[in-house]
């Protein structure tokens, strides 16, 4: 199973535990991918991080393979510019150069560093690409507020957390190099996921269980830890992330990932040890 992440150092924590739910979880042999770059005001990925992710995978499978792939110089090349000064983070483009990199495989499945895999995912990973370019969930509240005029769906906005590519059929029709070109002239709210919803012909909606966005359901098995709204006892916005094990228990009263988030806390400082 192919995995690629994105992210600075800020996304160590969160890509540690998707690991772990993914070891968790997954019976075949795991080949992640984690593109990074140098940019000012942020610090890439850590080496050291890299290579404990590495090593526990490879305890669990001598076949898993990890990589980490610095995406600076392709950043450099093709800026977002005119959503450089958005609240967008310049690392979840690098996600959209995956068409640039020479090891990235024809399938890969994409996961933001917020996510929990909770169950087996292999019927969603391993289903038919043929003619789709990527395959993802709807986005929960998006759905209502930003709809695709050439669409025939009511509903077709989707989430960018957990994203299916097929990018073979990406590198044909020019995806993401149209939606790099896009992100460089207009600016927009949720830059990369707009301009992917947006130029995205050929994708296919999957069921709400492989990147539930707003509470655990029983047949949920992927969770996104988005930023939601909450209406009671009065209307906010709610933000806990994973890797804030004592808010994911006092704040979300959750427990379903104890085990996980008992291995994390053990593993956290080897990955902050600099």
């Amino acid at each position: 199973m192919n995995i690629m992440f994105c992210g600075d150092s800020h996304a160590e924590d969160g890509i540690l535990i998707a690991t772990l739910s993914l070891l968790k979880n997954t019976s075949a042999p795991l080949h992640l991918y984690i593109l990074t770059m140098q940019a000012e005001g942020y610090e890439a990925f850590d080496e050291q991080a890299f290579n404990l992710i590495k090593k526990i995978i490879k305890e669990k499978d001598l076949n898993n393979t990890a990589e980490l792939i610095d995406c600076t110089d392709l950043f450099k090349k093709e800026p977002p510019r005119a959503n450089m000064e958005t609240r967008f983070t310049p690392y979840a483009m690098l996600r959209l150069f995956a068409d640039q990199i020479p090891q990235i495989p024809d399938r890969i499945l994409y996961l933001d560093d917020d996510i929990i895999v909770r169950k087996d995912i292999s019927d969603f990973y391993s289903q038919d690409l043929t003619n789709v370019e990527l395959v993802g969930v709807l986005d929960f509240w998006g759905r209502f507020f930003f709809h695709n005029l050439h669409s025939h769906k009511t509903f077709d906005y989707l989430n960018s957390g957990v994203l299916l590519l097929n990018m073979d059929e990406i590198k044909k029709t020019r995806l993401f190099a149209k939606v790099r070109e896009k992100m460089s002239d207009k600016k927009m709210l949720l830059p990369d996921q707009s301009a992917l919803n947006k130029l995205a012909t050929e994708k296919r909606i999957a069921p709400r269980c492989y990147n539930e966005q707003y509470r655990l359901h029983p047949d949920t098995k992927i969770q996104h830890f988005t930023t939601s709204f909450r209406f009671k006892p009065y209307f906010h916005t709610l933000t806990v992330k994973p890797w804030d094990v004592e808010r994911v228990h006092s704040v979300l009263k959750l427990h379903e990932y104890d085990d996980l988030l008992k291995q994390y806390t053990e593993l956290k400082p080897l990955l902050k040890q600099r």
